[in-house]
């Protein structure tokens, strides 16, 4: 078991910190100098690393000379970057690499459970692992901060756009599959009265153990607590109090080393909070988590009030978008009235196949455009903090399935276009710095067409 998780460690690490090469294999005989970019270094275990993160970044993909060499010059841009990210002064702070590192840390820390097995698993201190790796996370943030810079100073024109879109031909124009636009207004159910003083006096009841009895917190954890961490004694590794709920931040903050609080009550339940240690704006701390069952949240009072907010809208001429930032408790939609909005590229045209198949197939497919659904019953938070809730959702606009056009696609076709122009613009940029920043090969680069 132990060997297994030293093993999946190894990989974390090689992906995670990206470090290029351990000091063990730097040391080999068969290391050799590859490349030099002004004083930097590289050896060829630096590139058959790099090599070893595209092999698992990637399903099916093998290793080859081409790949090899890919990682290679990928290696070299990466030094050039930060050769330019000096020249052009960029700075980050140390606190900016503490946090980066932290959390990074953290991470590893959550999945094998505590401090002291990742340091047994890794064969390191965590006070070595920060040593070790600190120059590569500046050096890494330095340069995504260069990249950053010169791919937010790209713009693109409409023109631009359209003769993108012309230079496709017409038997390749994409299909742009069948979306949707549309805007929510969610409603917590609250919990009922005689549930919440339930769960509450548990958690004094804890307390009292813990407090006037000498129980320890890390046993009552694992027996009672509700919480994620329930398995590792309540521990939540150190980590910004930007991070954690406002009300629990708040009651650790203002505990001594060792301390414990009184109840706490957050959206996730009733906690009792040990605090640890408080470095900075991080703390560490453990706490046991007394939460309310699901069957024991009003969820009428939720469909009655989405109801009623509904007929509102619909019978009353009341705005959606201003009920949804009256009323609406997501706070990630409510400002702008209740838009959803894909949340990596932030855009509002949704593909249905994207879609909850229960939201889609048994309420959306069925309204037409201004449409509105009756209360919907679905789950929020994060994985380790499901909540019940209840919404009703507008859809907006429904765009067929089509092949992509300018009239209904100009936002669609503006990001790729934007995106064709910033991989060459990047591209030509790069091989201008590579002429004023020195670089030089140890080893043959192949012509192209001979691998």
């Amino acid at each position: 078991m132990f060997s297994k998780t030293t093993k999946i460690l190894s990989l974390i690490l090689i992906l995670i910190f990206a470090a290029g090469a351990v000091q063990a294999q730097q040391a080999r005989v068969l290391d050799r100098i590859v490349a030099i970019v002004n004083e930097h270094i590289i050896l060829q275990s630096d590139v058959d690393s790099r090599v070893n993160e595209f092999i698992q970044g990637q399903r099916g993909l093998e290793f080859s000379d081409e790949l090899w060499f890919e990682a290679l010059e990928t290696v070299i841009d990466h030094y050039v970057l930060f050769e330019q990210a000096r020249i052009d002064s960029i700075v980050v702070s140390d606190d900016e690499v503490n946090r980066a590192m932290d959390q990074r840390i953290n991470q590893l820390i959550a999945q094998v459970g505590s401090e002291e097995a990742l340091e047994r698993a890794v064969g390191q201190s965590i006070i070595q692992m920060r040593a070790q790796f600190r120059d590569t996370f500046r050096r890494e943030m330095m340069v995504e901060r260069a990249r950053n810079i010169k791919l937010r100073g790209i713009r693109i024109t409409r023109s631009e756009v359209v003769d993108f879109f012309n230079t496709i031909p017409q038997d390749s124009i994409p299909i742009v599959p069948e979306t949707v636009q549309l805007s929510q207004i969610v409603v917590i159910p609250p919990t009922k009265q005689a549930a919440r003083q339930t769960a509450m006096n548990k958690a004094a009841a804890l307390r009292d153990s813990i407090i006037n009895h000498g129980a320890d917190i890390e046993a009552l954890a694992r027996r009672h607590s509700d919480g994620p961490g329930a398995s590792r004694g309540g521990l939540i590794p150190l980590m910004p109090m930007s991070d954690l709920v406002s009300e629990y931040s708040a009651a650790a903050a203002a505990l001594s080393p060792g301390e414990v609080s009184n109840v706490v009550e957050t959206q996730f339940g009733f906690h009792v909070i040990r605090l640890n240690r408080r470095v900075g704006d991080q703390i560490e701390t453990n706490h046991i988590l007394i939460q309310i069952g699901e069957e024991d949240v009003d969820e009428d009072y939720a469909r009655n009030k989405l109801t009623a907010i509904r007929d509102s809208v619909m019978q009353h001429n009341k705005r959606f978008s201003e009920m949804a930032r009256k009323h609406s408790e997501d706070m990630n939609t409510a400002p702008t009235g209740g838009r959803i909005t894909d949340p990596r590229s932030g855009e509002r045209r949704l593909a249905v196949d994207d879609l909850d198949p229960e939201l889609y197939r048994a309420q959306l497919r069925l309204l037409e455009d201004g449409q509105i659904t009756e209360p919907l019953r679905f789950t929020t938070g994060s994985r380790n903090n499901r909540q019940t809730a209840f919404r009703i959702v507008k859809l907006n606009q429904r765009i067929e399935e089509h092949p992509a056009n300018l009239e209904q696609d100009f936002e669609i076709l503006r990001t790729f276009a934007l995106q064709q122009k910033q991989f060459e613009e990047f591209n030509r940029w790069m091989e201008e710095l590579r002429n004023d920043i020195y670089v030089e090969y140890r080893i043959e680069r192949p012509q192209a067409g001979n691998l």
